[in-house]
């Protein structure tokens, strides 16, 4: 059973514990997100000038719209304000910022009508994040940056919280990723030919679970649940945040969600930094998720700063 829970008062740990357990929870924004949100926007209206962005694919090329987002994402990673006010968000949830890890927050946008599906604006096919080396305590947070519709959402899938989808993750290593794949991203525009971990049967993707909140509402769910980004119909370009964060003590005992079909190697965990002073987390602590996998590649991804 999939529950989704609404502006809960439950604390961190109560909440983390239904998050292991496939529930979702959804935020209505308050003042921490919306600024979070609003200091987005206005990085994102600033690269486009005198353009809408919701509204640019239909005014330039595809060249040109990647040239522009492209940047973008670093850019936001890379900027001071950016860590402030993710710190704030989270302090505001109730998150122990001395034993909560974070990674850097990600610039998400997905076009309408089929115009950039790939790379820079890749539509995430029905996954898991831990196919993709995630640990199984690791927690999901997604904000929409303007108001969406659930045509441009994105969906749950909950039947297979439960039922193991047979899939190649075990072909995924994180640390070739870091060395590859998510360098790439912007080379893709027209079609998307990294290699990701993909289900290897047909799936019945309904009935799925959309959760559509105002901009700077949140959606917060466990990295194993199956989702997918929503084919973008709503004739605007959405734009979003997601970033992941794990809780050092369920690292350390292995807890989490349940593992029912995740195989990748190498681990993500390198690229966490702790709330409080950014320090990264212990790599006798991420060591232990590497079960003798060769470290062969790039083991914290850096995104390249923009230049000044």
């Amino acid at each position: 059973m999939n529950t989704v829970y609404v502006n809960s008062t439950k604390d961190d740990a109560a909440r983390r514990r239904r998050l292991y357990e496939g529930q979702i929870f959804s935020f209505t924004p308050r003042p921490s997100s919306t600024a979070f949100c609003d200091y987005a926007r206005q990085m994102i209206e600033e690269a486009f000038e005198d353009l809408d962005p919701r509204m640019a694919q239909y005014h330039i090329p595809v060249q040109q719209y990647v040239s522009i987002v492209g940047p973008l994402k670093p850019k936001f990673i890379h900027a001071p304000e950016t860590k402030e006010l993710l710190r704030e968000m989270l302090r505001d949830f109730d998150c122990d910022l001395e034993r909560t890890y974070l990674d850097v927050p990600r610039l998400r946008m997905v076009t309408s009508s089929g115009y950039l599906t790939s790379g820079v604006g890749y539509a995430h096919h029905p996954h898991r994040d831990t196919w993709y080396s995630a640990p199984m305590c690791q927690l999901n947070w997604w904000l929409p940056i303007y108001d969406i519709e659930s045509e441009s959402s994105m969906a749950f899938h909950p039947r297979y919280w439960s039922e193991a989808v047979a899939n190649d993750s075990e072909t995924f290593n994180y640390y070739d990723w870091n060395s590859n794949g998510r360098r790439e991203a912007a080379q893709h525009i027209k079609s998307d030919t990294r290699k990701q971990p993909k289900p290897q049967q047909s799936l019945e993707l309904e009935p799925q679970v959309r959760v559509v909140t105002e901009a700077g509402g949140i959606v917060l769910f466990s990295a194993a649940q199956m989702h997918s980004t929503v084919p973008n119909t709503s004739e605007v370009t959405r734009y979003s945040i997601d970033f992941r964060t794990v809780n050092l003590d369920d690292v350390m005992m292995n807890d989490g969600a349940p593992n029912i079909d995740s195989r990748p190697t190498g681990t993500s965990l390198r690229d966490f930094m702790r709330c409080s002073d950014l320090a990264r987390i212990p790599d006798e602590v991420a060591e232990a998720y590497d079960s003798g996998t060769s470290k062969d590649g790039v083991l914290v991804y850096s995104p390249v700063a923009p230049q000044a």
